[in-house]
């Protein structure tokens, strides 16, 4: 099979090669303090018996499971702790391809890429369906996109790359009609804490057999390089997805997750306010400088991202790397999310400099 590096990199790459001075706009790394549980969680657990180094349970520690599902409303049982959402992403993907249910996966345009990847990857093949022009879901053409051939369908919301956050009726029309196709549906919630729009509900509340939901705490603690999310099943699905889970990383890193679930416990909920009041701020900057530069753009209603569109600047990688080297601002080209958004490009507003580079757009876009 013949595996293609992710775009992220390349463009990553790039801009730390460019000669100039450079913001990164490319990576989704938080650029806030995590929660200060985080740091004394680790610290408390270094000082720990020698057997608390050793294997934890495959499926995650028990204390931190029942604290998810605690807050999530369902039974321990169902959840396993992965090494981070993109594990999680690969274990419900993998579910439904390895079922007799077919091999079409149904994704949303724009698409955060790692999707088509990991389709791709078990053997699946990938059906792109545009959404709206807001990045809402556009519920009747996924509805009709979804056929017997169908094994899975990928949601994501809040949404990467469009901010969009779905309305969760039209989440379940779309479960419903792959219910009624012997489908799976996997929501990709990573970005829950980051709604603006205050009309985020999971695909939890629907309590369907067919639904997997997925999530972590990179993003919302500001620590993606811990590796902790985890994945809810129907009970029916949860035994064959531990298996994977142990063959393919036998377990999830344990000081890891002893010091998220120290973070669960202790860290009050002005942390994540504050985090979302850093980004509506960045979000007003960023497109206040957008609407100067005469870019066409999405507003997100959640997550951190925008995309936006310049008159005679196409977002291709060709201009992405022009615009590294002109106006020192690093964003992703559109055609990394699929066909829909070609002509954007995608900025991530994780970044201190947000204001910096949204003069230097204006700058460069009004020459």
């Amino acid at each position: 099979m013949d595996y293609q590096t992710p775009k992220f990199f390349h463009v990553m790459q790039y801009a730390d090669a460019a000669d100039g001075d450079t913001i990164d706009m490319v990576s989704g790394n938080p650029d806030w303090e995590p929660p200060a549980a985080i740091r004394e969680g680790l610290h408390e657990y270094a000082d720990g018996d020698a057997a608390d180094f050793q294997y934890p349970p495959s499926d995650g520690l028990t204390d931190l499971r029942e604290e998810i599902a605690a807050r999530r409303n369902i039974d321990p049982d169902r959840v396993i702790v992965t090494n981070g959402t993109g594990e999680a992403n690969y274990l419900g993907m993998a579910r439904a391809l390895d079922s007799d249910r077919g091999s079409e996966v149904v994704l949303i345009d724009p698409v955060y890429p790692y999707y088509p990847g990991k389709a791709s990857m078990l053997g699946g093949e990938t059906r792109l369906v545009a959404a709206d022009r807001d990045g809402s879901l556009d519920t009747a053409a996924t509805c009709e996109a979804i056929g017997d051939d169908t094994a899975l369908v990928v949601l994501n919301t809040p949404n990467n790359p469009t901010g969009a956050v779905y309305d969760l009726d039209a989440v379940e029309a779309v479960v419903e009609t792959a219910a009624d196709h012997d489908a799976l549906v996997v929501v990709d919630e990573v970005y829950d804490h980051f709604d603006f729009s205050g009309d985020f509900e999971s695909a939890l509340t629907l309590e369907a057999d067919n639904v997997i939901v997925t999530s972590g705490v990179s993003k919302s603690m500001a620590i993606t390089g811990f590796r902790v999310g985890y994945a809810i099943f129907p009970p029916a699905l949860v035994e064959p997805a531990k298996t994977r889970h142990m063959l393919v990383n036998v377990t999830t890193s344990r000081p890891a997750q002893q010091a998220v679930y120290e973070a669960y416990r202790e860290t009050d909920p002005d942390y994540y306010a504050d985090a979302r009041d850093r980004l509506e701020s960045r979000i007003e900057t960023f497109t206040s400088a957008l609407d100067a530069a005469g870019a066409e753009y999405t507003r997100p209603d959640g997550a951190f991202y925008v995309l936006a569109r310049f008159e005679g600047f196409p977002g291709t990688m060709a201009n992405v790397k022009t615009l590294i080297d002109e106006a020192g601002v690093a964003g992703m080209p559109g055609a990394t999310f699929g066909t829909a958004r070609e002509d954007w490009i995608r900025f991530a507003l994780v970044t201190p400099r947000v204001e910096a580079a949204a003069e230097r757009l204006v700058d460069y876009f009004a020459d």
